[in-house]
């Protein structure tokens, strides 16, 4: 059996729950959730393709805290096991990185560092005060910090970011469009739309579509065990089935009919959180 990041593996020992946040919270976080390891995660586990930025609330089997950045992952990775801790993660909402972190979030994909590292002084305080807090502590403690210590993002900026975030989903029959016409619907130039969410996201407008084109094939799929690859290509957004499998096949590693029977890559050990230099 292989497990993943969205799932609900039960025998692993994995467990995973979402977390409700209050209104407070909605400007700066887009979603978050609970983790914890019921003993050794001994299956393979894989870490998909996730276009947002996290804050990882984290304490390991062994007492151990920290308060983790995780940027944007572009690529898939395959492990052997992963190391017991329990977690809160909170998904930043986009263009809420350089505000919160003192960086764009271009300077931070595939990084994982400290928050305590980070330029910002709402980081280094923030940290500071989440690491010695239990996990249900830590979203009421932001719903009372952020809002009257911390400068929001430019909204209008936000708001833009946003809107284009959206129209770059295919969640709930909802049709992609392409960058050019995206921008020509938000009333900017390709290069503004770039620009923005090379700051605001980290990635590409292209490439954020790639990716949440295949987390939602990932999410169809496991949903739908059965449905033909030709429809899921059609519902998740692609041209047609050879692109999704193009596609699949760059972020995730190996096309979509081994990864579903468990062919998949070699698996490496987890790499060592906090490990990654600081982006600066």
């Amino acid at each position: 059996m292989t497990t993943t990041n969205e799932t609900k593996p039960g025998a692993t020992g994995l467990l995973e729950a979402p977390l409700t946040l209050p209104e407070e919270l909605l400007s700066w976080f887009d979603g978050a959730g609970f983790t914890s390891f019921d003993g050794e995660l001994r299956e393979s586990f894989t870490h998909v393709p996730d276009a947002a930025t996290k804050m990882v609330v984290r304490v390991e089997e062994n007492g151990r805290r920290d308060v983790l950045v995780v940027g944007p992952r572009t690529r898939a990775s395959y492990h052997a096991s992963k190391r017991p801790a329990s977690c809160v993660q909170l998904r930043l909402g986009p263009g809420t990185a350089r505000p919160l972190l003192g960086v764009p979030a271009l300077d931070l994909v595939g990084r994982v560092a400290p928050l305590a590292d980070f330029p910002g002084a709402a980081a280094r305080q923030l940290a500071d005060e989440l690491i010695p807090l239990s996990p249900e502590q830590v979203v009421p403690h932001l719903a009372r910090a952020l809002p009257g210590r911390l400068a929001p993002a430019d909204p209008s900026r936000t708001g833009l970011l946003r809107a284009a975030v959206e129209a770059m989903s295919t969640e709930s029959g909802h049709i992609s469009v392409g960058v050019r016409e995206l921008a020509d619907r938000l009333a900017v130039s390709e290069r503004q739309l770039r620009n923005l969410f090379a700051d605001g996201v980290g990635l590409s407008p292209k490439h954020y579509a790639r990716i949440a084109r295949v987390r939602h094939v990932l999410r169809y799929a496991r949903r739908s065990p059965d449905t033909p690859w030709a429809q899921l290509a059609a519902v998740t957004g692609f041209y047609d089935q050879s692109h999704m499998t193009a596609d699949f096949r760059t972020l995730m590693g190996v096309p979509p009919t081994s990864f579903f029977t468990g062919r998949l890559p070699a698996a490496r050990p987890c790499q060592t959180l906090g490990s990654a230099p600081v982006p600066g």
